[in-house]
């Protein structure tokens, strides 16, 4: 008897990409605006779909960290403001005591009335920077890391590598919390206070350790760092319009993020650094040897995703060219923010992933018990024949 294994669909998730063009496209939006309705709608949006499409992977649990860093992010900007901040007029709600400074200090102040318009300016700024980390969050909960780098250019291959192992830190840092956690309250031993802290330290440090040497161990036994003989000419010139695309690039991100400060909002130069970057990858490509095994591939679901975070992102670029008002939060006088129209479709339209991504697969698979007949049968037949 011949055993045939049954044909399972590889269901594959989301292209990382677009995962983290989606993201990113999320976080320059909150970059755009300062009304708070629009920057919590935005972290609403990106939580959604992250408990919608995230896996049992142990990445997937970053996001509550994130959230957590853009508490402490809200918390500290309002402290600083209170301790350090200008002394704007306003509404008083409590009175520091002022320590004198002197002359070549007079941009500084410590103490003194505290209004509500600072300290709610203070918190909105604090928001728009938690928003972004949350974004952030929701790319490295929903992306694979490892999946991120087999997708990279050849060209930036080794640069993937160091940026790999960055966005991974989080991720590997919870994951090896968690099991020393469990591990301790298992042991009955603190987990929380002073004494939990001083008892993880070390683990989650020797972790880490361990973490380094075995990816060092696999970069050397995989033959990272090799390379293929290329012309000079080639190389350099790949090298000169890898920085010359990047410059534009930087220059036309910088555009896009201010508006007005330089003519079309930086498109061209985003156009002419993206075309200069293309070239050198196809050039600079040529000296790296790479196999991929099962590529991931770029699809109809993969341009929706990407789609709606370009669409969230615009709709707030033509709510700004538009003149909506709103987008911008104005404390003097102070007044509860309006909810644009506008642009608060467009965030709406950032839950397209959460339609049609792919469902997060089960990690474990349910099989029908067999029956006593077919366990006999199984017994009963020789080896020979359960392995022809």
């Amino acid at each position: 008897m011949t055993l045939r294994r049954a044909a399972v669909p590889s269901r594959r998730g989301l292209h990382p990409a677009a995962w983290w063009l989606w993201a990113a496209c999320l976080a320059v939006t909150a970059f755009r605006t300062t009304n708070p309705l629009l920057l919590v709608l935005i972290a609403a949006v990106a939580a959604f779909v992250v408990s919608a499409r995230r896996t049992s992977a142990p990445w997937s649990r970053s996001l509550s960290v994130f959230f957590r860093l853009g508490i402490i992010v809200i918390v500290v900007r309002v402290a600083v403001e209170i301790v350090f901040g200008d002394r704007l007029p306003g509404h008083v709600m409590f009175t520091l005591p002022h320590v004198p400074l002197p002359s070549w200090a007079a941009g500084v102040s410590i103490g003194g009335p505290v209004t509500l318009e600072s300290v709610l300016q203070a918190a909105v700024d604090g928001l728009q920077l938690a928003v972004v980390l949350v974004c952030f969050g929701a790319a490295n909960s929903l992306a694979s890391p490892y999946r991120l780098l087999r997708c990279l250019p050849t060209v930036l291959y080794e640069a993937g590598v160091a940026v790999t192992v960055a966005l991974a830190f989080a991720p590997e840092v919870v994951m090896t919390i968690t099991s020393v956690r469990d591990t301790r309250r298992l042991r009955g031993r603190p987990t929380r206070g002073v004494a939990g802290l001083r008892g993880m330290a070390i683990p989650v440090l020797e972790g880490a350790l361990e973490r380094s040497v075995e990816l060092a161990s696999s970069m050397d036994a995989r033959g990272y760092g090799r390379r293929v003989a290329v012309a000079r000419t080639t190389r350099r010139l790949g090298t000169g319009a890898t920085a010359v695309g990047f410059l534009l690039m930087i220059v036309g991100v910088c555009g896009a993020l201010d508006p007005g400060s330089l003519p079309a909002g930086g498109i061209p130069f985003l156009a002419v650094g993206a075309l200069l970057l293309g070239a050198a990858l196809a050039a600079g490509g040529r000296r790296t040897n790479r196999t991929r095994y099962r590529p991931d591939v770029w699809r109809a679901r993969e341009w929706a995703a990407t789609g709606s975070g370009a669409a969230v992102l615009l709709s707030v670029a033509v709510a700004g060219a538009l003149g909506v008002a709103g987008l911008q939060l104005d404390v003097y006088p102070l007044h509860m923010p309006l909810l644009p129209v506008i642009p608060a479709v467009g965030i709406l339209i950032g839950l397209l992933p959460a339609v049609v991504a792919p469902a997060p697969q089960s990690t474990t698979t349910s099989r029908p018990p067999a029956s006593p007949a077919t366990l006999r049968r199984s017994a009963a037949e020789p080896a020979e024949g359960r392995l022809a």
